[in-house]
Parts: structure tokens; sequence; C-alpha cells
């Protein structure tokens, strides 16, 4: 039996094979572009004369004796002490994803179980906020935060990014559940079952790729944030996005460009981390919410 692959018209496998490649120039190129260039002095990664000093590292054999070296990494980690950027960041992620998935799946539910006519005009409101420029919610908060002392910490940070985050968790968990039959939860009830046992025993097992996809995006949300973080978090609190921000240095402050190209770099290993772990879940999650049930 051909494969697949052989039973493709010729011109449909050049076509793939096309798209492929232009991808990973448009896509995967500035990554590994950049992760190369981590490893050089910023002479040769941003030389104007010569772009080949960026693969050849000849400053940087100069400097260095060899042509790669780890004095962005070291400058970053160790001199800067970005790990507290990244506990910081991973703090608010997990607080960020935890409360939006508790109330997203509860709400959810419960919207996608009424039969109100409301739940509809309700969730477009949702978008509606959703839709909206986080620096308008930033905004509302300032004041109260400024006149209640809240300002500089991560609690402050995480609030904002919950009630920005929370429309779309609400719409993305509801549309998960309209999904699934409700004679699971008559069922559930008919064996003695109350309202919540059905949901947390029969429903969210089967809901579990769709949390799980929901809470990926909540987590790139904070993960990614940086308008939210660089206006709340003082610079003992600043997360990392709003330090290799400041790594880059200001039309006041000189910064270090190495520093912040290893920290963007760094910054991208816990996402394909995520992403290779539960990759079979954000496949079933994506496939469960676009098709009807």
């Amino acid at each position: 039996m051909a494969s697949k692959a052989q039973s493709m018209p010729r011109s449909l496998r050049i076509a793939s094979a096309a798209f492929v490649i232009i991808w990973l120039i448009v896509a995967a190129f500035p990554f590994i572009w950049t992760f190369w260039g981590s490893f050089k002095v910023e002479i040769d990664f941003f030389s104007i004369a010569d772009w080949t000093n960026a693969l050849t590292g000849e400053r940087t054999t100069e400097t260095y004796g060899s042509a790669f070296t780890g004095a962005g990494y070291n400058g970053a980690w160790v001199e800067e002490g970005f790990m507290s950027n990244v506990i910081n960041t991973f703090i608010v992620c997990f607080f960020v994803v935890c409360t939006s998935l508790t109330i997203g799946t509860l709400g959810g539910y419960a919207l996608s179980r009424s039969s109100h006519n409301y739940t509809f005009w309700l969730l477009i409101t949702a978008l509606i906020f959703r839709a909206m420029p986080p620096i308008t919610l930033v905004a509302g908060y300032m004041l109260p935060f400024f006149e209640w002392n809240l300002w500089g910490i991560l609690p402050t940070t995480i609030i904002v990014l919950v009630a920005i985050n929370q429309p779309f968790t609400l719409w993305m968990l509801h549309s998960f559940f309209k999904n699934i039959p409700q004679e699971l939860d008559e069922s559930a009830k008919v064996d003695g079952c109350t309202q919540f046992q059905a949901f947390r025993r029969v429903i969210i097992p089967v809901m579990w790729p769709g949390v799980i996809t929901t809470g990926l995006f909540s987590f790139l949300l904070a993960y990614n944030d940086f308008a939210v973080s660089s206006m709340l978090l003082s610079e003992s609190n600043r997360t990392m996005m709003p330090q290799v921000a400041a790594f880059l240095g200001t039309t006041y402050t000189e910064g270090n460009i190495m520093f912040a190209v290893a920290a963007v770099v760094s910054s991208t290993v816990p996402l394909f981390i995520l992403v290779m772990i539960f990759q079979r879940q954000i496949v079933s999650g994506l496939t469960a919410g676009a098709v009807k049930g």
C-alpha cells in the first residue's frame, strides 16, 4: 500500500515543502539567529560594516579567545540577578492561571447550563471588555493602588492581569462546556451526584484538554505581559519582560544589549518545554473547542 506521502500529487508535495521552507525562514530563522548571536559580543552581532562578523565572531575571538562566549548570559543571570525576575514572573503566572481557571470553569459551566437570555449578552459584554486596550484597565486601577499604597507589589499586577484575562477565559471555557452533552450531568444526578459533584467528577475529567488549553493561553498572557507589569511593579519586583527592556537602556540610562539578547533567549525555554509537555492536550482542546458536539 502506498504511503500518504506517495499518494499525494507531486505539485502538492512541492507546495508543502515550499511552505515549510518559507515558514522556517520567516518564523524560525529570527530565533535561531538571535540564539546564535547571544554567544557573541555586541560589536559582532550588531556589526554594520560586515554582517558576517555575527557568523565568524571575529571580535568575540579577539576579546575572549573563542568564537563563542557566555558573557551575555553571565551578565544577565549572575551580574544583574535575572533569576529574581524569572521567579517573579512564575509567581505572577501561577496565581493568574489558578485564579482565572477557577473563576472561568465555575462561571463557564454555570453559563453553559443556563437557559436565561442574559447569558449571551453577558458573554458579549465580557468580550467587549477583553477587546479594550489593557492600558485602559491599568489606568482605572492606578488611583486606588496609589491611595492604598499598593503600587509596586506583585498582587496588584496579578489582580489586573486576572481582570484583563478573565473575559477571554470565561468565553473560551463556556464554549468548551457547551460542547459537552447535558445528558452527562443528568446521568450523574441519577446516580446520586449533586450538581457540583457532577461537575467535579464527570464534567471536569472530560473537559481537561480544554482547561489545559485555556490555562496555557492565560499563562502566555501573564508571561509575555509588558505594559501592565512595567506600570505597576517597582524595580525590585520586575518580571522578565520589563527587565529585558531595562537591559536595553533608555535615553537617560546606559543598557547592555547582549544582556537583553541572552535574557530573551532564556525566556523562550519555558515556552518550548510547556508546548512539548502539553502538545496533545492543546491539540485536543483546540479541536474540541472548534467542533460543535
